[in-house]
């Protein structure tokens, strides 16, 4: 009876070392290492405890967001320098920093593993960065150093994760984002060049928004004098006509009228020996 205990629970152990967990948030892959159904499993296991036979591997992935980061800083990502480095339209190197991040379909796992035959530490920092590196040469082949550099870099990285979430979401892998870390490293003289040549050129974008404007001053300036010109024309053409209009308009009958308007009946006490300017009286004509 002691001896068939015995068996019971050295029997328990080796279940229990045989079991392995799928954790919550994995899913799992069976995968069969000889006879004749060696391979990979169609069946996709979710979280629990699972059976692994001394003929079985059990291998999961997570399937909650992951990041992943490529630099040659030792303190982040891995230890070693896995920065990329791609080339310009010019051919001048560029150095870089990225990070990837992105989900895994958990109705494609068996097919991630059939094709890669590797976990997913191992997918990311072989094919997936392979990707992202052919697709940072691809794209900035056709684009300047300054343009890399300058206000570029957004449009370089769209093109990028374009490129990588296409190749890969049919292989189970959906890229959210792949973005640059820091700044683009470049030999200091070109750096030198391309900072010289960027500000070159906003200084003479300065001097023609300058120039724009000096012309749009002496533009308004001339429309200025030329209203205030038609203006005094207006009122000196207004002024003599009329002037005419009075010219043709005064009779020696008006002018005898506005005098005895204005007289106070009163006759000047000094006279001179001209005419003295007096009102005429007309008698009247019987």
């Amino acid at each position: 009876m002691k001896t068939t205990f015995k068996l019971g629970l050295i029997l328990l152990a080796v279940i229990l070392t045989a079991c392995t967990k799928v954790a919550p948030g994995t899913v799992g892959v069976m995968v069969d290492l000889y006879g004749s159904s060696k391979g990979v499993q169609n069946q996709v296991v979710g979280p629990g405890r699972y059976w692994v036979g001394p003929n079985q591997e059990l291998h999961t992935f997570p399937t909650y967001q992951q990041n992943y980061v490529w630099t040659r800083s030792a303190h982040e990502g891995s230890p070693n320098d896995e920065s990329i480095t791609f080339q310009s339209i010019e051919g001048m190197e560029i150095n870089g920093d990225f990070g990837v991040t992105y989900e895994v379909d958990p109705n494609k796992v068996s097919e991630l593993f059939q094709k890669y035959r590797k976990d997913l530490t191992d997918i990311t920092d072989g094919p997936v960065r392979n990707l992202v590196r052919d697709a940072l040469t691809t794209s900035a082949s056709t684009m300047e150093i300054q343009h890399i550099y300058g206000d570029g870099k957004a449009e370089l990285m769209l093109k990028v994760q374009g490129e990588v979430r296409e190749a890969m979401k049919p292989n189970g892998i959906i890229i959210d984002r792949i973005y640059q870390i820091g700044s683009f490293r470049l030999p200091n003289q070109i750096i030198e060049a391309v900072n010289n040549k960027i500000a070159a050129t906003q200084k003479a974008q300065q001097r023609e928004n300058e120039l724009r404007e000096a012309e749009a001053e002496a533009k308004k300036t001339v429309a200025k004098a030329e209203g205030e010109a038609k203006s005094k024309l207006a009122i000196a053409e207004a002024d003599a006509k009329a002037n005419e209009l009075k010219r043709q308009t005064l009779t020696a009958e008006l002018i005898q009228y506005e005098a005895i308007q204005k007289w106070d009946g009163r006759l000047p006490t000094v006279t001179g020996s001209g005419p003295l300017p007096f009102i005429q009286v007309t008698p009247p004509t019987k």
